[in-house]
């Protein structure tokens, strides 16, 4: 896909995810990897009213080359790029689910979020570290989201959002999409004894699916 077509895309998933309430107002961002450098989504800006030709440009090492001035959160996405070779996009959203769940001080910080669906598995992966709380645009949690986006595809930023990585920018939003239904349902079971996926079920998929 050229980059005509790219800011077309990220344009377009944008306004998906603002319409279906995945983010409000002027919250979240998105990148995506190009050849060149990057696309990401202009600082203050609404993903439901992204225009592709207005998308900040940024170069290889992250310098703003053109559109408009990018996310005070560059520093977010570029700890995952460079944490992760296969991260092809990276979706940063307030989407209620998930960020309810970064906002529960009794779960586990290493993994909130246990095996309940394989489609979790298959889109997020295997664990999803909680990130202790940063002020938002604060860059300095940049180490500690390239520390944990070395072993995981997702993260929880704590009483904030998730970060979620992807080999595409279709697969990135398609994780954080079912990274909000993961945790809907993991809202919905607490205080039950719901029956998780195992250690070789998980294993399986992940060999499976990658």
């Amino acid at each position: 896909m050229d980059e005509a077509a790219t800011r077309v895309l990220l344009s377009e998933l944008g306004a998906s995810l603002f319409a279906r309430g995945f983010s409000v107002g002027s919250a979240g961002n998105i990148s995506v990897r190009l050849p060149d450098g990057y696309l990401m989504t202009p600082t203050n800006s609404s993903l439901g009213r992204l225009d592709p030709v207005r998308l900040s440009k940024l170069d290889l090492n992250f310098q703003h080359t053109g559109g408009d001035k990018p996310s005070k959160e560059v520093f977010m996405h570029r700890a995952f790029y460079q944490a992760r070779e296969d991260a092809g996009a990276v979706v940063h959203l307030h989407s209620t689910q998930a960020t309810a769940v970064s906002c529960l001080p009794d779960v586990d910080p290493s993994n909130p979020i246990p095996p309940l669906t394989p489609y979790f598995v298959m889109r997020v992966g295997r664990t999803m570290p909680v990130i202790p709380y940063y002020r938002p645009g604060d860059a300095a949690m940049e180490p500690a989201i390239h520390a944990a986006a070395r072993n995981a595809r997702a993260i929880l930023l704590a009483n904030h959002g998730p970060v979620v990585s992807g080999k595409t920018l279709t697969d990135a939003v398609y994780a954080a999409e079912e990274l909000e239904e993961a945790a809907k349902l993991f809202l919905m079971l607490r205080g039950q004894s719901p029956r998780l996926l195992n250690a070789a079920q998980v294993n399986d998929l992940l060999t499976a699916f990658g």
